[in-house]
């Protein structure tokens, strides 16, 4: 594929396209690609984060999920116009290939496969905790369910993309309905002014009980280092338009609509909570909608949602196990992962890269019962530094192909982040002030920023491992390309 460069700018073909994209089915459809995007916007973040969130900071949570949204809108579209430059199945791997070099798509693929790794393990052991809710299940032993829900999941994968983009779509459909449930039934209890456990919903259950910062401003300002993460995976819009017939139509569909997403499933449950119950009523240990359900008498709310915050868990494999088979196919074809990450089977599907990232998940299933429950949140936080990383790196690869065009030497399509580069600028200091606010937690924020120069030192020896042949592809490419 050539990119844009080399069409306006002959002296430039050199550059060497990504090998690989070649070799993908293009059977993700407009809806397949839109629920990924409202997938990815929705998960455990909201169903089951939220509460304990609205307990330490207050109705504010609104502010903190509306502040973090745009800036994780800015990333989206950000990475939606070099999508529309080139679609690529490696995505910004494949992007910080071209404007940052390969040592550039080295850390980026590594750390976007260290952030859905470690998620990975937090997937299969939250859906097997949540699958022991139901008493006919609480025989069964937890690696047991978590090995059964990472095979149904891998096989799901391996059968082809569109099974995947199928599954991908009736998981976004169950979050969504049960968002709008909700929403409609909060916006009759505060219509109707029913009591919710002996609280008479409205603006009064938030000025009555310490407004709209009960406990100051700064638990909002500390909340939103974990709110952040709650928008996680938004970029697999990027990685799933590679294998989409249409990308320059469905994508910006999908990134303008996440916004107005963002503002009426984040933004606007959270005030309903807000104005059904006082924050202190809400927990960390219950989803805030059951706790609501609950409180109104709504037989069997606890059932229904576990069911729910389960199929998101679900849903989070599912486009962890997707994405990183689609990255890492693309840095072994550029010589900086295993080679056998660059197989693809006879469904088009590259296989190796999958089977990698299960094999992490089956050691993190055996290491939950070697470590405390501390441990597993420290597993969280690293993914965090996993997505923080590669955020910050698309909006880097933005910036560059932004200073590129205004240079002349290519062509920005259409569909464009406003105000770079004081856009990326912004989103860049707002992501490493999150992660520096993870040092105001000693227990597990701390020791996360801590292994940062842990990590830092692996990604140097293992690109002393695989610079030369990084540097023979290269070579072999460019050869290629001026036949």
């Amino acid at each position: 594929m050539e990119s844009v460069q080399a069409t306006h700018h002959p002296e430039v073909a050199g550059t060497p396209a990504d090998a690989g994209d070649a070799g993908y089915s293009k059977d993700l459809k407009a809806r397949h690609v839109n629920m990924i995007a409202i997938g990815g916007a929705i998960g455990t973040g909201l169903l089951l984060g939220a509460g304990g969130r609205l307990h330490n900071a207050g109705p504010a949570l609104a502010l903190a999920y509306l502040v973090c949204g745009v800036f994780a809108f800015f990333v989206v579209r950000a990475l939606g116009e070099l999508v529309l430059y080139r679609p690529s199945s490696g995505s910004f791997v494949s992007y910080a290939r071209e404007f940052l070099g390969e040592k550039g798509a080295y850390v980026a693929g590594w750390m976007y496969f260290l952030n859905w790794s470690t998620t990975g393990i937090a997937d299969i052991t939250a859906i097997a905790l949540y699958t022991h809710y139901w008493s006919m299940f609480t025989t069964i032993p937890q690696w047991v369910l978590a090995l059964i829900a990472l095979a149904v999941v891998l096989a799901v994968n391996l059968i082809s993309v569109k099974i995947f983009g199928e599954m991908e779509f009736w998981f976004a459909i169950i979050k969504v309905a049960t968002i709008v449930g909700f929403m409609l039934i909060s916006i009759f209890l505060l219509a109707t002014q029913h009591k919710v456990g002996g609280h008479t919903p409205g603006l009064s259950v938030i000025s009555d009980h310490g407004g709209l910062f009960p406990h100051g401003a700064m638990p909002v300002v500390l909340v939103m280092q974990g709110v952040i993460f709650a928008y996680a995976a938004l970029e697999l819009v990027g990685v799933a338009a590679g294998e989409t017939a249409e990308p320059e139509k469905v994508v910006p569909r999908a990134v303008n609509s996440i916004m107005w997403r963002v503002g009426l499933f984040y933004v606007g449950s959270v005030v309903l909570l807000a104005l059904l119950l006082p924050g202190s009523v809400y927990s960390a240990d219950e989803s805030p909608f059951v706790t609501v359900l609950s409180k109104i008498g709504v037989p069997a709310a606890g059932d229904v949602m576990n069911l729910v915050v389960l199929t998101a868990a679900m849903s989070s494999l599912n486009s962890g196990l997707y994405s990183t088979g689609r990255i890492l196919r693309s840095m072994a074809m550029a010589g900086s992962a295993p080679k056998f990450t660059a197989r693809m089977n006879r469904n088009q599907v590259p296989y190796g890269g999958i089977l990698l990232t299960c094999a992490v998940c089956v050691l993190g299933v055996g290491l939950n019962y070697l470590v405390p429950s501390q441990a597993f949140e420290i597993v969280l936080n690293v993914a965090s530094l996993g997505i923080i990383s590669t955020w910050v790196i698309i909006m880097l690869c933005h910036m560059i192909f932004v200073r590129r065009a205004r240079a002349g030497l290519t062509t920005r399509p259409h569909f464009q982040l406003k105000f770079s580069p004081v856009t990326e600028i912004a989103t860049i200091a707002f992501l490493l002030v999150c992660l520096g606010m993870m040092w105001n937690d000693p227990e597990v924020g701390r020791k996360t920023i801590l292994l940062i120069p842990v990590i830092a030192v692996m990604l140097v020896a293992g690109w002393f491992g695989v610079r030369r042949r990084v540097s023979q592809n290269t070579d072999r490419e460019l050869s290629e390309l001026t036949k």
